[in-house]
């Protein structure tokens, strides 16, 4: 092949590889919009069962939609015990992003028919998916702490009933209510790693099972969902905010990226970290501050001086980690519900991609040896 003509961008950036109508981005204005409506306008009107419907069929169910929608999940919340039984064999040191992709993945197996061009196939599995990655990611919370799983709560909502399964009670309303918009808020986010990974995995017609555990695995990593662990990790080593101006400074020197910072995406600050320290800060005047927050708010203020210029604002994980927190959520967790929010997202990528399918198949630079005459080994 002659490579003289092919043109290297490195993480396919700024390279269009499809068309979507899902989810809009305006990074220079901090902009962002599912099926076009604002996301500041879904946080504070709509549910995140609402927005899920909205992302994967395109438009807001009318009441009845949605009524059917809502029982459909909470039919399909619980586990079949063959899956729970192997849950309990995973180690208890393992992660669970790790729990996370084997039993996405394990779906397939109970679910096996292929029939993607089956509307009802394709509805249950949405289904099937939304309902059960909660209960899934409770379960092994729960196991991995060598209790039994808690059965999902019918007359609870869906952010309510989670952190009841998660945490083994019945959780304030309001941290109901701030872990909903959350979900809302990471629902979707155009073509990240994660929905990338989805729409190739999708483009070979396999299962949607097989679909949402390639998008887990991507998610996984440090620079795409593990983000806002680090975040979390980096207040803490800051300590207090007397010592935010030294570390800024270290950080500069050493070209060590502060964590929460900069989004290949925005210019300005994250329209979503903006909604989340509004939402950090309702359950602080409920709860009580995280001292951690303050450190916070010390290192955006005296970052952006030195960082705004390059475009770098606080994103996503900035806030976030500190509002799983106060909702008692385990670090190692943040990641998963970060999964139970982008699902919907990952299958209205789905459902895009079995619209107009053409399998991924981009192309590369060689830069290898030219070609060679084999040497026996003898001769080596």
């Amino acid at each position: 092949m002659d490579h003289s003509k092919l043109i290297l961008k490195p993480g396919l950036e700024g390279i269009p590889v499809t068309q979507s109508s899902i989810c809009d981005i305006d990074g220079k204005k901090g902009k962002l919009l599912y099926r076009g409506y604002e996301i500041g306008e879904l946080a504070q009107k709509s549910s995140f069962l609402e927005t899920a419907f909205l992302l994967i069929w395109g438009e807001l169910p009318s009441s009845s939609e949605l009524r059917d929608f809502e029982a459909e999940v909470q039919m399909h919340r619980r586990l079949s015990f063959r899956v729970r039984d192997m849950m309990k064999c995973f180690p208890e040191s393992g992660h669970p992003m790790d729990a996370l992709q084997s039993s996405a993945a394990s779906l397939g197996l109970f679910y096996s028919r292929r029939a993607i061009d089956d509307p009802k196939y394709v509805y249950n599995a949405v289904i099937r998916l939304i309902a059960k990655i909660p209960t899934m990611i409770a379960a092994f919370q729960l196991i991995r702490k060598g209790h039994d799983p808690i059965q999902p709560r019918d007359d609870l909502t869906y952010s309510a009933n989670f952190l009841y399964m998660l945490t083994e009670k019945e959780q304030d309303p309001l941290a109901a209510k701030v872990f909903d918009k959350c979900l809302i808020l990471h629902a979707e986010h155009s073509l990240n790693a994660s929905t990338f990974s989805a729409r190739v995995t999708a483009s070979t017609l396999t299962d949607p099972y097989a679909v949402v555990a390639s998008a887990v695995g991507t998610l996984a990593g440090p620079l795409h969902g593990g983000a806002n662990e680090d975040v979390i990790a980096m207040l803490e080593s800051i300590n207090k905010p007397e010592n935010v101006s030294s570390f800024i400074e270290n950080s500069l020197r050493d070209k060590r990226k502060i964590m929460g910072f900069g989004h290949r995406e925005y210019r300005v600050k994250d329209p979503r970290a903006i909604i989340l320290q509004q939402l950090a800060e309702e359950l602080f005047d409920r709860f009580g501050k995280d001292e951690m927050y303050d450190v916070a708010k010390r290192l955006e203020k005296e970052a952006i001086p030195k960082l705004g210029a390059k475009g770098i604002y606080p994103n996503v994980d900035f806030y976030s980690g500190l509002v799983y927190r106060k909702l008692g959520i385990p670090r190692d967790l943040f990641t998963p519900i970060f999964a139970i929010s982008r699902v919907a997202g990952w299958l209205a990528h789905w459902r895009e991609q079995l619209g107009a399918n053409r399998i991924f198949r981009p192309s590369q630079i060689y830069t290898g040896s030219e070609p060679r005459k084999w040497t026996p080994l003898e001769q080596r």
